[in-house]
């Protein structure tokens, strides 16, 4: 690794409570959201802004695993997508899977989602189509949270048992 594994540690552990902040807004925001009243679009705007917050923070975390502990990052138009399935797969003598497959399938829903954000205005955002990735996201959290935390425990362990490889 080019980074000791105790500092990506840290990392993934800072990042997860920025993660739960942004989690706890979307969810606060949503039932507003639902609900047709003058103010809704500004609600569904929070949503949106907020569930596309959170998929940027994990593939944020998945970009450092990839680089600093797999030592390659996917390439090409569909990179977005073979990052998640990289997160998704042990890589024997280097690391655990980050993610279970679940997880993985969830996330995929999140990231198509981040990409339409990015790709049309606001205003075109359908209530419904939001809706699932709303019931999703507090058991997929919950789940990603406790994988998440594994991982930056397996990478102090690491650490801990000197396995630190300190390549350049």
């Amino acid at each position: 690794m080019t980074q000791p594994s105790h500092e990506l540690s840290e990392r993934i552990r800072g990042e997860l409570l920025e993660m739960e902040r942004i989690v706890r807004r979307a969810l606060r925001a949503w039932p507003k959201a639902q609900k047709r009243f003058r103010g809704q679009q500004v609600y569904l705007d929070s949503v949106a802004l907020n569930l596309h917050a959170f998929y940027t923070g994990v593939e944020r975390l998945f970009e450092l695993i990839a680089r600093r502990v797999d030592h390659t990052l996917p390439t090409g138009e569909t990179w977005h997508r073979d990052l998640l399935k990289q997160m998704g797969k042990d890589i024997p003598g280097i690391r655990p899977a980050v993610i279970d497959k679940e997880s993985a399938l969830d996330l995929d829903d999140f990231r198509r989602f981040r990409h339409l954000v990015q790709n049309i205005y606001t205003f075109n955002l359908v209530p419904d189509k939001m809706m699932n990735l709303i019931q999703t996201l507090p058991d997929l959290w919950a789940g990603l949270r406790a994988e998440l935390l594994a991982f930056a425990e397996f990478l102090d362990d690491l650490q801990r048992s000197g396995r630190n490889n300190k390549r350049k």
